[in-house]
């Protein structure tokens, strides 16, 4: 006897009607989390610029969400062992990570890493964006880009650039502006963006990239001379500052803070995420503490932030690789 075959309509309301069953339960899922306690790893150490992102979003998500979101600070490597430990985390959720565009330079300059960022780590949404600012001491001559320039051309490798350590943001910018004027500057590798910017006070170097929450203090103490920065527009808190793009087109260099999740997590709790990263970026508690340290508040949607991550991945290769700087 011929075994009772289902017709096709009724294959298809039994595969609509699971398809449905799973969009349901998936839903669920993002409107149950968090569960318990979310653990919020930053790759860096206290004080720093994501470890203040960090702290400020998980206070904001702690009350919105109704369950704690502790940080966690995993400084080391460049931020990647931190970020390694997200991307090993069961995806559901409760581990996230709060970077920087450290993660991009770093996806660039070591020659192996344990995990692969554009696979391993699922985006959730930029929080903020913020330039760096080119500073010089007082003893350098120079009021303008082009002075500098000049003043690189005349000394190829005798002035001294400070930076927060070998492939960090700002060295990278650093390297940037060497390809970009073709000029020779020795770079000197600080452990923190603290210790350069006393080394730029102190005259031991000649000029910095800081980040703008740094490089504000250090300006407006009249020690030392901001020449660029390194946004498209001119900065909200240094309007006077010309951009290093008015003199070559293209030169960017943002100092960016992200949240993350380990790939696969559900797509339900990552929009869920972005929607309340999206909701606290407008209030004025946070807009004013973006104010304060420089940075212009960001929510891109996870797909948005997504394709933004790969042209950045791809624009550091170029300027590492051009300037053969790798990490081991």
């Amino acid at each position: 006897m011929t075994p009772h075959r289902q017709s096709v309509p009724q294959r298809t309301l039994v595969f609509a009607a699971i398809a449905l069953g799973i969009a349901g339960s998936t839903a669920a899922i993002g409107q149950t989390y968090p569960t318990r306690t979310v653990r919020v790893i930053v790759p860096t150490g206290p004080s720093g610029g994501a470890d203040m992102q960090g702290r400020l979003m998980s206070k904001r998500l702690s009350e919105t969400l109704g369950q704690p979101f502790v940080v966690d600070n995993r400084p080391g490597a460049s931020g990647t062992i931190g970020a390694e430990i997200v991307s090993k985390a069961p995806p559901d959720g409760h581990t996230l990570l709060v970077t920087s565009s450290l993660i991009v330079v770093s996806t660039t300059v070591y020659k192996k890493l344990a995990f692969d960022p554009l696979k391993d780590l699922a985006p959730v949404s930029l929080i903020a964006s913020a330039p760096q600012v080119l500073a010089v001491h007082p003893s350098v001559p120079a009021r303008k880009i082009a002075d500098l320039v000049a003043i690189a051309k005349r000394q190829p490798g005798q002035l001294n650039a400070g930076s927060s350590g070998s492939g960090s943001i700002n060295h990278i910018a650093l390297e940037m502006f060497k390809q970009s004027a073709g000029v020779a500057i020795t770079h000197v590798p600080y452990k923190s963006g603290a210790s350069a910017g006393a080394a730029l006070l102190s005259g031991e170097v000649d000029l910095i990239f800081s980040g703008t929450a740094q490089a504000m203090g250090l300006v407006r103490s009249g020690r030392v001379r901001a020449l660029a920065v390194t946004s498209l527009q001119p900065s909200a808190v240094l309007p006077d500052v010309p951009t290093l793009d008015s003199v070559y087109p293209g030169f960017v260099s943002a100092n960016w803070y992200a949240i993350f999740a380990p790939t696969r997590t559900p797509a339900a709790i990552v929009e869920r995420l972005h929607a309340e990263i999206a909701a606290a970026v407008k209030t004025p508690e946070i807009r004013a503490f973006m104010a304060k340290e420089g940075a212009e508040p960001v929510a891109s949607a996870p797909q948005a932030f997504a394709a933004h991550l790969r042209t950045e991945v791809e624009r550091y290769r170029r300027i590492v690789e051009t300037g053969k700087l790798k990490l081991d």
